[in-house]
This record gives structure tokens, sequence and C-alpha cells, in this order.
């Protein structure tokens, strides 16, 4: 065990090599980057300047940038070094968990992320734990009663909920309940005057908020636990060692709960630390830009607009570290649950 689990750390380093390098490499040759963006400003501002003025006094905005103001910007943003120093330079910080500064919002990237987080990590336990408090019991329902109408409508209904996008799901829910209805708010995730509310009014404006934006994710997301539940209970009841238990005289109650529940889970638990820790860290973008939340969802996207380098490098190397780390985590899951399961 001891041995595998050295590999599996052994083998982070090249892969988050790998990543890094490629994202840095294609990140070089997009166009728009912060130079050309700040030499539009610049440009801009000039141009601006020559319809206030007088013509002809002084004004070079249709000249360009001088050469001198581009080499200031790009030794501002650090672009007068090489690619590849630039590229070794930002190794040596990840390595110090030193994910660098934002260009435009002038703040270090993990106080972004401390200030995103809670809203992602709200959505994301929500839809985490609604979500497999209604899949895993409806899932044993479906696998007891298989193939009986309730089987059927209750798959259907899956598959619906499954097949609607959230992002659509949330327009409606906003559209009837937000708008015409006037039952929830329609942005944001607290009250203005949310300081000013006693504890429990606190929570209820929470509750209030989260609301549609949980809904949303919720009605797709369960949609695949519950169908592996279904389908382990299944495998599983139809086993020898069901028979026998059902034989000796023990209760249907008896044998799904004491014999086949904890097999038939096996698949479900292993997934279960990938699940929780990604419910703080996976946010989604269409879902926080429908309902007006500021999470890391929104924050990925705009820094990718806005070609915010330090954020789109500094949240992939953190992500993607979190994403390994759950991956093993999630491996070993299967040694702890399932005793006959060897790495060797």
């Amino acid at each position: 065990m001891a041995s595998y689990i050295l590999k599996r750390l052994l083998l982070m380093i090249p892969t988050l090599f790998g990543v890094l390098l490629l994202t840095f490499a294609i990140v070089q040759f997009v166009p728009g980057g912060p130079v050309e963006q700040m030499v539009a400003q610049l440009q801009g501002r000039d141009s601006g300047g020559e319809r206030a003025s007088v013509a002809g006094a002084g004004y070079r905005g249709r000249q360009g940038v001088d050469a001198e103001r581009i080499k200031e910007i790009k030794t501002l943003y650090g672009f007068d070094k090489p690619l590849q120093e630039r590229f070794v330079q930002m190794l040596g910080r990840f390595a110090r968990f030193d994910l660098g500064n934002s260009f435009y919002q002038h703040k270090d990237v993990w106080q972004l992320i401390k200030e995103k987080l809670p809203v992602s990590a709200s959505l994301g336990l929500w839809t985490f734990f609604i979500s497999y408090l209604i899949a895993v019991p409806l899932g044993v329902a479906k696998a007891v009663r298989a193939g009986t109408r309730f089987d059927f409508v209750t798959t259907l209904v899956v598959l619906v909920g499954y097949a609607i996008p959230g992002f659509v799901l949330g327009v409606a829910l906003l559209v009837v309940f937000g708008g015409q209805l006037q039952l929830f708010p329609l942005r944001g995730l607290t009250s203005a005057n949310w300081e000013t509310l006693s504890w429990g009014g606190r929570i209820t404006d929470y509750l209030w908020h989260i609301t549609l934006p949980v809904i949303s994710m919720v009605l797709g997301s369960f949609a695949v636990t519950a169908v592996l539940t279904k389908n382990s209970f299944l495998e599983e009841i139809r086993k020898q060692y069901v028979m026998t238990a059902r034989a000796k005289g023990l209760s249907e109650r008896q044998v799904l709960w004491k014999h086949v529940f904890r097999n038939a889970l096996i698949p479900i638990i292993t997934g279960f630390p990938a699940a929780f820790i990604g419910a703080f860290f996976t946010g989604s973008l269409l879902i926080e830009t429908l309902f007006s939340l500021d999470g890391l969802g929104l924050l990925s996207y705009e820094s990718v607009i806005r070609r915010d380098y330090p954020v789109v490098l500094g949240t992939l190397y953190f992500f993607t570290l979190i994403g390994l780390v759950t991956k093993l985590i999630s491996d070993l899951c299967y040694v702890w649950v399932d005793p006959r399961v060897k790495f060797d």
C-alpha cells in the first residue's frame, strides 16, 4: 500500500508539469493578451484626448504607443523575459504554493480563491448532499421494485431531469418564481440588509436566495447516482449469497440492509470523496452568471476573457492538484471498503 501511494504521488509531478506546460504554451499564442489590452487602452485614451483638445496640440494617438512605453508595459507584466525563463519562474513559485497576483484585480490569487470559494462551496455542498439524499434511497427503491410501474415512472422522471440543462431550468425558475410570482429573489446569495438581520433572519434569507440555484443544479446531478445505485443493487440481489440468506429464513429487510446494502454501495462510497471535495471547488459558470453569484466559475471565465494569466494558471494548478489528490483518495477507498481489492 505504501509503495502504491508513493508511486501515485510521484506520478502527480509529471502530470502537473504536463498540464501547466500545455496551458502555458497555449496562452502565449492567444491574441489580445494583457500587453495588447493595455496598449489599446492607451490608444483609446489618446484618441479621446484629441477630440477634447485643439487639433495638432501634441496628439500622438493615431501614431500608436511609442516603443519605450510598450517596453515598460512588457516589464510591468513580466513579458520582457524569454518564455522558458518565465515558465521556470512560474514553476518555482508554484512549488512554494505562491500563485502570483492578478493583473487586473491587483490581488493575490489565493485571496481571490478565498473570496469566491464560499459561494461555489455553498452551491456545491447543498447540491451534493441533496443529490445523495435523493439518489441513494431512490436507487434502492427502484432496484427492489425493478420492472414495476414505479420503476418505469421514476426512470422517466430521472431521464427527463437529466436531459434538461441546468441553466435552462434556471431561466424557467427565474421567470416563473422570481419574475411572475415574485416568490424568490432574482440575484445574489444574500439581501442587501443581511448584516442587520438576526441569526434566524440571516439563515432564512440565505435559504431564500439559495433555493432556485440549488434546484437548477440538483435536478440533473442525482440521475447518474440513482441509476448507479439501482444497477449495483440489482447485481448484488442476483448473487448466490443473497439466495442463501433467503433460504436461511431471513426477512427481505434483513437480506437487503444487512447483506446487500454494504456490497452494493461500494461504487457509490468510493466516489464519495471525489464528489464531496469537488463540491467545494466546482464552480458552475452558467448558474453563477444566471443568478449573479460571484463564485469560482465566474472568476475562471472572467480570467480567461480578460487574459488574466496569473489567475488562469494559478487556479488551474490548484484545482488540478486537488483533483489528483482526490482521485488517489477515491482509489484508496476501494481497499478500505472492499478488502478483496489488492493494488498488487
